[in-house]
């Protein structure tokens, strides 16, 4: 940084945008030729592509944050900025789904049978897995924000306890909603009920499984020192994104698992 008249960071030319585009062609087209054909071999590809991207993108940005210097206070205000308006496009991309929800179980058409849920659909108890999901996610947003704090105060070891207990129920509702998948009474080809149900519930299980992905390599970074009390904002991010999940998660229940059924 020692020649640098500015405080912003100039981006080094990096192979990754590229290598990330072509593994989400190959995703893609994969998928396609795996549900026509039945092969796996070019999403398999895709696949790999992928995480050898995600591992040396972020293994890059690490080093320009934690050892090259190049994440200034500036350089942090424009990565919090880039992070809340990324979160305001997810919110919007959720209130789509709530939008379809909403049109079609405040006015069923005949086709529906005129009521909700419609004839011949019976919807899950709201009062089991799902409300026992709602307490693990609400028990991992008070874990993250302990993990947050004992950051903030320079106690590691608690900090990295409350990562590893956030990690761990992230992936049990992960493990408690594919369960609840399996035992469905009912599909996602089930009219629009199943629609609504199995994509909403569905992009916000993937978004459990990306979220937990992200505290795992916090979780990583916290035992390799990467972590200061003033410098974390790669862990603020995380957390950020994971309450997000949280409130997506209370909307969904309070709508499509207890006033839908």
């Amino acid at each position: 940084m020692t020649h640098q008249a500015h405080a912003y960071h100039m981006v080094d030319p990096s192979p990754w945008p590229l290598t990330g585009a072509i593994s989400a062609l190959l995703l893609t087209s994969g998928l396609a030729v795996w549900f026509h054909f039945n092969n796996i071999n070019l999403i398999m590809l895709g696949m790999a592509i992928l995480l050898l991207t995600m591992y040396q993108w972020w293994r890059d940005i690490v080093r320009e944050g934690t050892y090259q210097g190049h994440h200034t206070p500036l350089v942090q205000k424009g990565l919090r900025y880039g992070m809340i308006l990324f979160i305001t496009s997810e919110v919007f991309f959720f209130i789509g789904f709530f939008w379809a929800f909403y049109h079609s179980s405040l006015a069923p058409t005949p086709e529906l049978g005129g009521c909700w849920p419609p004839s011949g659909i019976h919807p899950l108890n709201p009062f089991e897995v799902p409300l026992l999901n709602t307490a693990v996610l609400l028990a991992s947003g008070v874990t993250v924000t302990w993990a947050h704090h004992s950051i903030m105060e320079g106690a590691r070891k608690e900090a990295s306890q409350a990562l590893l207990l956030t990690v761990i129920l992230g992936l049990y509702f992960t493990a408690l909603q594919a369960m609840e998948y399996y035992e469905a009474p009912f599909t996602i080809s089930d009219s629009v009920y199943g629609t609504t149900f199995f994509v909403a519930t569905g992009f916000h299980g993937l978004h459990v499984i990306i979220g937990s992905t992200f505290l795992i390599i916090c979780l990583i970074r916290q035992t390799m020192f990467h972590f200061t009390i003033n410098h974390h904002f790669g862990f603020e991010a995380a957390a950020w994104y994971w309450h997000f999940v949280d409130v997506v998660w209370l909307f969904l229940y309070v709508s499509i698992y207890w006033w839908g059924s």
